[in-house]
């Protein structure tokens, strides 16, 4: 057969995917199957054991592809199971630097180390609470006490003695009341007061005079060393104090040295607090003479934000090494943060008040984040790659940017860094960082790219029933039929477009599965049916439809002219494809062309309005090029045309109008009529040959719909380039008129086929003397080319 006859129609069974139903209920059947967590992503995984097997610096991952297509779960799932083989991680925490308290020490300490640390640091906290000021309280403090006081006294009494012995020599008494000191004369064996003073003789009152002016300086002289007796009796005071308080805790310091021999850091640490714990407890536990002592809980909490240390990460003693995921990488969040606190009307922090950031708890493991949201944060990615290239995390809080300039901060101790980041992000965004910043891909060697769609394989088969049943056992479903897990196959094959691969969004399936639950319960059953996601699929169509179903009724009341019987010269009807939302339908559209004698060219209207996008716009360019090459080797290529798709008032971009394009500028060209009954979709190159287009059910069900409306008349039907029938996975509703040859499908390769079938004429071939047989589609073609290039030149 040659020409329009040999052409035929797809068959029923060339419309959608054959799926075995008897592999379906194998797997169904096969309890193991419910273990499966991923499907397919081979490379992914393969990319996945490579990076986490890589040790050196650098290897750090980039996961590329769409959302919703199990990326997060299959790397959580992988890394989960890699993870539980590593040794356990490091703990990390703050301790107090005595020296420099805005300097604190970081401790790292094995695994459950630090909260073990933390548990011995409060236990002490609540033994010297217990010991002080109890300890003073021992009569051998006390005595030792008295014995300084008594020798101070004694002091005192022998050089105010001296003085006294000498006065009473000379008849004048020393008088001593609420710590001072006076002299007197002595008259007739006592002292006298002033007014009897004021009474005796000038001679006399002189002489007295004379005499408590030597006494007083005797007094003074005596008395010279007295401020140095007392800074004496008070360091004999504190160094008992010093000694007391030594002697107490140097046995409770002394456990925990003994049980942290081993840690070199906690040692010094321990020592350093000793000192340091003697002066605290000299100032605010055993002040006498202080005016607003501290109660209990005052203590407490002073001693234990000195002491206690500040857990940035603890884990368990058999804990693996830890996954973080951080939804909102800002600085603080990934970096940690200094919490702040009013005192006074001053703002003040701690060691104490440091707060870990993701990359701390991270640590020893993988951090996983969003490089979109990432990127957008301040200071974040630059400080990032800086924490990765040095394996070092600084907590260093950029206050200038952020408003607190002259508040006090913390310059904690650098953490030293062992994590491997995973990114997940688009593959815009992989080429862009890989253009702008060339310190990328020395940090992120590793890239694990996601497939948007899987091979239909029986192991992904397998695999994909298998997360279809984990998906039922956590919603609480008892089972699924297997005309239901089959419509799941079929789903997921028509959201990949192609009859032998699965879409990797499987999101979309399990938002299905969800959505059948629901009329799962209103019929009061447990399992999954057939009818339950046909429902779920019908009403999601109604819910999301509004759009579709307005330009259905535009075109049945006659508002869009769209014809869907009998033949018009310069007229066929294109398909298009429209995303609304989460909507996704194809309506047709019906192509117009004119042709003139003129040497203006092909116009595309659209381009001319500035409607056509570029694609869109090239499609049409190329249309001049196939012309030229097809027709006009021997002549000048000279005509005037427009194109346009009609009724249409938005942009218009992608080139598969390019074949109902050509084919209604030919019908212009050569005014043989192209049928209506058949719309059109195909994109073409300068050669005629028909190339693939996407979005090829939704156009086919769009004009199917039409045409079922105002009634399939068997001749109805759709031409679809030959490359895109594995792409076919039909509503049931399409497969069954094509069954019963109601409406028809055709696949072809060449815009001669295309020719043929629309204008229902043979479209030629050219013989070996270069010309197209007479009457045929490609002749008439040549022949108006030739007459308009003879009347544009005047011959």
């Amino acid at each position: 057969m040659s020409g329009i006859h040999a052409i035929l129609p797809l068959t029923s069974k060339q419309l959608s995917p054959q799926i075995e139903r008897s592999k379906i209920k194998q797997a169904l059947e096969d309890s193991q199957s419910i273990s499966a967590t991923f499907i397919g992503q081979e490379r992914a995984r393969e990319a996945l054991t490579f990076g986490l097997g890589m040790k050196a610096k650098g290897y750090n991952f980039y996961v590329m592809g769409e959302a919703a297509t199990g990326r997060y779960t299959l790397v959580r799932d992988y890394i989960q199971r890699y993870a539980n083989s590593l040794p356990n991680p490091d703990d990390w925490c703050l301790i107090n630097n005595f020296d420099e308290e805005r300097e604190p020490f970081v401790l790292r300490m094995l695994a459950g180390g630090a909260r073990a640390f933390v548990k011995d640091v409060s236990h002490l906290i609540d033994e010297l609470l217990d010991t002080f000021p109890a300890a003073f309280d021992n009569p051998g403090y006390q005595r030792r006490k008295a014995a300084i006081a008594r020798e101070f006294d004694q002091r005192y009494d022998r050089a105010i003695d001296s003085v006294e012995r000498y006065a009473q020599a000379n008849q004048v008494a020393l008088l001593e009341e609420g710590g001072t000191i006076s002299f007197a004369p002595i008259v007739n064996g006592s002292p006298i007061t002033d007014t009897e003073f004021s009474k005796l003789d000038d001679e006399k009152r002189s002489y007295y005079y004379q005499l408590i002016d030597e006494l007083e300086n005797r007094l003074s002289e005596s008395l010279l060393s007295l401020p140095a007796w007392k800074r004496e009796n008070s360091e004999r005071l504190r160094e008992l104090n010093r000694q007391t308080i030594e002697n107490c805790i140097k046995p409770l310091l002394k456990t925990l040295e003994h049980k942290y021999a081993s840690h070199l850091a906690i040692l010094k640490y321990l020592r350093r607090m000793k000192g340091h714990l003697i002066d605290t407890i000299i100032s605010t536990l055993i002040e006498e003479n202080k005016e607003d002592k501290l109660d209990e809980q005052e203590r407490r909490a002073l001693l234990e934000e000195l002491y206690l240390p500040n857990v940035l990460v603890g884990h368990e003693i058999n804990a693996s090494a830890p996954i973080v995921y951080e939804a909102n990488p800002n600085y603080q969040n990934l970096f940690g943060k200094m919490e702040y606190t009013s005192i006074h009307g001053n703002v003040y922090t701690n060691y104490r008040m440091i707060r870990p950031g993701a990359l701390h708890k991270a640590n020893g493991g993988y951090l996983l984040l969003d490089v979109e949201r990432l990127i957008e944060q301040p200071y974040v990615w630059e400080t990032l790659k800086l924490a990765i290239k040095s394996s070092s995390l600084k907590m260093d809080l950029p206050q200038q940017d952020v408003g607190m300039v002259n508040a006090m901060t913390l310059n904690p101790q650098p953490v030293e860094l062992n994590v491997k980041i995973v990114l997940f992000g688009s593959r815009e965004l992989y080429y862009t960082l890989q253009d702008y910043d060339e310190e990328f891909m020395e940090l992120f060697r590793v890239l694990v790219d996601f497939d948007p769609d899987i091979p239909l394989t029986r192991q992904s088969q397998f695999d994909f029933i298998g997360r279809v049943k984990r998906e039922l056992a956590e919603l609480g479903m008892r089972d699924i039929s297997v005309a239901a897990m089959q419509r799941l196959v079929e789903y997921s094959l028509r959201m990949a477009e192609h009859q032998k691969r699965l879409s990797a969004h499987f999101a979309d399936v399990i938002e299905l599965i969800h959505e059948a639950k629901y009329f799962c319960d209103k019929a009061h059953t447990d399992q999954l049916e057939l009818e339950h996601i046909n429902t779920a699929l019908e009403a999601k169509k109604r819910r999301t439809g509004r759009v579709s179903q307005s330009l259905l009724e535009d075109i049945k009341e006659g508002h869009v002219l769209i014809a869907t019987e009998g033949s018009a010269v310069g007229k066929v009807n294109g398909l298009t494809v429209l995303d609304i939302g989460d909507s996704t339908f194809g309506t047709p559209a019906r192509i117009t062309s004119t042709v003139y004698a003129g040497a203006s060219g092909v116009i595309d209207i659209e381009r001319e309005v500035e409607l056509g996008q570029p694609i869109h716009s090239k499609g049409v360019m190329l249309l001049t090029g196939y012309l030229g090459n097809k027709y006009a080797q021997h002549f000048p290529l000279t005509l005037s045309a427009n194109i346009a798709l009609e009724q249409s008032y938005g942009h218009i971009d992608g080139d598969s109008a390019s074949l109902g394009e050509l084919i209604a500028l030919i019908s212009a060209l050569t005014e043989i009529p192209a049928t209506q009954d058949i719309a059109v979709t195909g994109s073409i190159n300068q050669y005629g040959e028909v190339q693939a287009v996407g979005g090829v059910n939704e156009k086919i069900e769009g004009f199917f719909d039409l045409c079922q409306h105002r009634g399939l008349n068997g001749h109805q039907g759709v031409v679809i380039p030959k490359s895109n029938a594995i792409n076919l996975v039909l509503d049931k509703a399409v497969i069954n008129a094509v069954k019963k040859d109601q409406f028809r499908i055709y696949a072809v390769e060449t815009v001669d086929q295309a020719l043929s079938l629309l204008m229902n004429k043979e479209a030629g071939v050219i013989n070996s003397k270069g010309r197209y047989p007479k009457n045929s589609i490609n002749y008439h073609a040549v022949n108006r080319l030739y007459n308009i290039a003879l009347t544009v030149n005047g011959e």
